[in-house]
């Protein structure tokens, strides 16, 4: 009976997913070191998150520290991509991802509560790109779930991006002294105060 039941369960969230409608198509925003953009937050007891606990997509636990989990849409900010909200100064590192975020310029920050994620609610912040990840990297991830129609369409964008060679700017390290930069929305560009050169997989660590 038991299995029945459970067998029951599984066709069902299998079918659900199925009649699901992919969100509205947005293009992508241009990868600059600041941008400004809508964030979602989600945590681990949702009704649509519960079947993977506290864990990201890529089996690794959702983290809420000095740094913390965010998901999106691998092919905008691909995996590894590591930001700092401007508004508050919280650093998060891109490890998970979202049905409701395929082809989307919205980023999900993992909250640890109910109140917490509702407490963030929806905003539009500026966030500061410390380090991007890699698109191929993300691309090898999800080409074995690429079963899942909200998993295609990102690869689908990958693999143009990797063909075209396209690569994220580089980066560079605003001075501790450089303003920072304005809340209008339009994306925004580094201060032109001075800076060094970012070194790509100098700050791997966490």
């Amino acid at each position: 009976m038991l299995f029945r039941i459970l067998l029951g369960t599984a066709i069902a969230v299998a079918f659900s997913a199925c009649g699901r409608s992919l969100p509205t198509y947005e293009k992508p925003i241009a990868r600059t070191q600041f941008q400004r953009v809508r964030t979602t937050a989600y945590t681990h007891t949702e009704s649509d998150h519960r079947q993977h606990g506290c864990q990201t997509c890529l089996g690794t636990t959702l983290r809420y520290g000095a740094l913390r989990s965010a998901a999106c849409d691998w092919s905008r900010w691909p995996m590894g991509t590591r930001f700092r909200i401007l508004e508050t100064g919280d650093v998060c590192e891109v490890d998970d991802i979202g049905w409701a975020l395929s082809g989307r310029n919205t980023i999900d920050l993992y909250k640890p509560s109910r109140a917490a994620m509702n407490g963030w609610g929806s905003r539009v912040v500026n966030i500061e790109i410390l380090r991007w990840g890699s698109d191929a990297e993300s691309l090898a991830v999800l080409s074995k779930r690429s079963k899942y129609r909200h998993v295609q369409r990102m690869v689908n964008d990958l693999e143009k991006r990797v063909a075209s060679n396209s690569q994220s700017p580089p980066l560079v390290i605003v001075a501790a002294s450089a303003a920072v930069p304005g809340a209008g929305p339009d994306p925004m560009t580094p201060s032109p105060k001075p800076f060094r050169a970012f070194v790509r997989g100098e700050a791997n660590a966490e």
